[in-house]
């Protein structure tokens, strides 16, 4: 490069291109806090939401033992502790004591009548003959039964009754042993100190309210996100004819996408959410409920979807973990920094043919695009799945009432990933623009001192 070429980089890269880099510096900053603030809050989300979960999980509910047994004797304690035998019940009850006294009087009578062969026997049957009246018996029956009626429900043979039948139920409560009760303990223990509550009702409570903050501040992060590469486009569009700024603008341009591409990578993407959200029925005409029973629960981002299939002891598994990363992941910012490299290297570095095709004919291996349709895909027959199959759960009739629900939604990562996905694929055009109006005469030494 000749001391003119030199004097004329020193003149263009003068004050507007600080100004230049010092204002997108401020927004840079801003879309990289705005950044960390959506991921931040992503994982957090995703933390509760697994806490949430773990909580509520049908394994230590619909399908816990404890749990049934806690509802079933609650029920029954409750049917047993209010009972009280009606006028109706009283007289059905003397009624049916009737009839069993009336057949043993009838069956004992003819047991003695019967013919004997004993002179014992005959001298039984004898006297029993002589001195009881069968007929005389009979017919105080009634008094009899009313008399044990009375009895029975007396309030301290009622008690005497309630407490045989509790202790019966807490007896057989105490036999029935659930595998999970201890494994629960600890969950629910664990997780009602991290969240400051005492009880089920408060801390569902406390995580819906801590989820609908947390959504709505997410989302306002990210559109926060999205406004700021905005603004950075909308500056082409100021200083399209500032052509000794374009530089100094792309190779911002630049790290403005790579923020997006961190941010998008790292945050959540989809997240898997399928619950039974009441179940109820009818038990000895007491109201037995179970709610929110998470039947899974899954949150993830691309690098965590790499994660889990490097993961995996399966070779494929391995094999498609590896190549999303390179094709989805370095191969990106491998093409972000040989763009920067290229527009504003020197002419031996930016006319090197591993940069050149890094910055220009890589876009053909750049997976990012796909990745965006693939996960849409996904969520498309996942949503569909869950609907359908959660749809055969739902039911109503006068036994049993289910109704299901499916929270399976797209998170703000995957909307930050896509925005990255089309603000790569402008800067592609800008590049091209770039470089295809210089002289090519003069391509070199315009792109060193630009």
């Amino acid at each position: 490069m000749t001391t003119q070429q030199q004097n004329s980089q020193a003149k263009k890269f003068g004050l507007p291109n600080i100004i230049l880099i010092l204002g997108l510096s401020v927004l840079l900053f801003g879309e990289a806090y705005f950044g960390y603030r959506l991921y931040t809050l992503s994982r957090e989300q995703e933390q509760i939401k697994e806490d949430y979960s773990m909580s509520n999980n049908i394994t230590f509910g619909l399908f816990s033992v404890d749990q049934w047994r806690d509802r079933i004797a609650e029920v029954v304690n409750g049917q047993v502790q209010d009972f009280h035998m009606t006028r109706a019940q009283k007289k059905a009850l003397q009624a049916q004591v009737e009839k069993q006294l009336h057949d043993l009087i009838g069956k004992t009578v003819a047991e003695i009548n019967k013919p004997q062969k004993t002179l014992g026997g005959k001298l039984k049957k004898f006297a029993f003959n002589s001195m009881v009246n069968a007929d005389e018996i009979q017919a105080q029956v009634p008094s009899f039964a009313k008399t044990i009626i009375d009895k029975v429900n007396s309030p301290a043979s009622e008690k005497r009754l309630k407490h045989i039948a509790t202790s019966k139920l807490n007896q057989l409560g105490k036999q029935t042993y659930d595998s999970t009760s201890i494994a629960n303990f600890e969950a629910t223990k664990y997780l009602y100190k991290k969240y400051h509550v005492s009880d089920p009702v408060t801390f569902n409570k406390r995580i819906n309210a801590d989820l609908a903050a947390i959504r709505a501040v997410t989302y306002n992060y990210a559109y926060a996100m999205v406004g700021c590469v905005v603004f950075a486009l909308g500056l082409w569009l100021l200083m399209r004819k500032q052509v000794h700024l374009h530089s100094t603008l792309f190779v911002m341009s630049l790290l403005f996408a790579l923020i997006m591409l961190m941010v998008g990578i790292t945050t959540s993407i989809i997240e898997v959410d399928a619950r039974i959200q009441s179940l109820n029925f009818m038990l000895m005409g007491e109201k037995v409920a179970f709610e929110n029973q998470v039947l899974f629960f899954q949150s993830k981002s691309i690098l965590g979807v790499i994660e889990v299939l490097i993961k995996q002891p399966k070779p494929d598994a391995v094999l498609i973990g590896i190549l999303i990363m390179l094709f989805v992941i370095v191969l990106p910012v491998l093409r972000i920094i040989a763009r920067g490299i290229h527009i504003s290297g020197s002419k031996k570095i930016a006319e090197n043919k591993v940069v050149k095709y890094l910055a220009f004919e890589s876009g053909k291996w750049d997976m990012a695009d796909v990745m965006i349709v693939g996960i849409l895909m996904t969520y498309i027959g996942l949503n569909g799945i869950l609907k359908s199959q959660l749809s055969n759960l739902n039911i109503h009739n006068s036994v049993l009432t289910t109704v299901t629900a499916n929270n399976t939604s797209l998170q703000p990562g995957y909307f930050i990933f896509a925005c990255y996905v089309v603000y790569a694929f402008i800067l592609s055009y800008i590049l091209k623009r770039i470089t295809t109006k210089k002289d090519p005469d003069h391509l070199s030494d315009t792109i060193a001192t630009n």
